[in-house]
């Protein structure tokens, strides 16, 4: 029999940090929770900051995820935007390290191909692939569907590298 692991994914954004929630066994994962964390335009650079670990840090008083996975910053353009990008990812980060979970990391591209088997798929191939994945059929906003997206991921990432790590033994 397999356990399950609660994992809590988090697509960040300095104005929008997108979540979701999935409980996985290795061979199939259920919606637990997803939702999005908003910033107004009038909070301070600071306070979103402050608002994002906060949320975040509910979120893992109520649900207790057992792993925190987290989409990288990927610099294409503009170096400012990146930069933010990187506060909100670090605020959620440190929200979940102070409640001792693990951190695994990955690429919109790796998300991308674990969930729609491409790495170049659009945004709504994405979330049609976490509804069908995930049996769920209310609307889903683009960055929560993001957040189960990277959630998805890292439970068949894991249970792939388990797979293999127990085959090479």
């Amino acid at each position: 029999m397999r356990t399950w692991t609660r994992i809590l994914g988090i697509d960040p954004g300095f104005r929008t940090t997108g979540y979701g929630i999935v409980d996985s066994n290795g061979q199939e994962s259920r919606h637990v929770a997803s939702g999005a964390i908003r910033a107004t335009k009038a909070d301070t650079p600071n306070g979103r900051l402050g608002i994002i670990f906060a949320e975040v840090a509910v979120l893992m008083e109520i649900h207790a995820p057992q792993e925190l996975a987290v989409e990288r910053v990927f610099v294409h353009r503009n170096a400012d935007s990146a930069l933010k990008l990187g506060q909100a990812r670090a605020a959620a980060i440190c929200a979940c390290l102070t409640f001792d979970i693990p951190v695994f990391e990955y690429a919109a591209r790796e998300v991308k191909q674990a969930i729609a088997g491409k790495g170049s798929a659009g945004k709504d191939q994405v979330e049609h692939m976490v509804k069908i994945l995930l049996s769920y059929s209310d609307a889903l906003q683009s960055d929560e569907s993001d957040a189960l997206g990277i959630a998805l991921c890292h439970a068949h990432t894991r249970t792939v590298t388990r797979q293999y790590t127990e085959a090479m033994q």
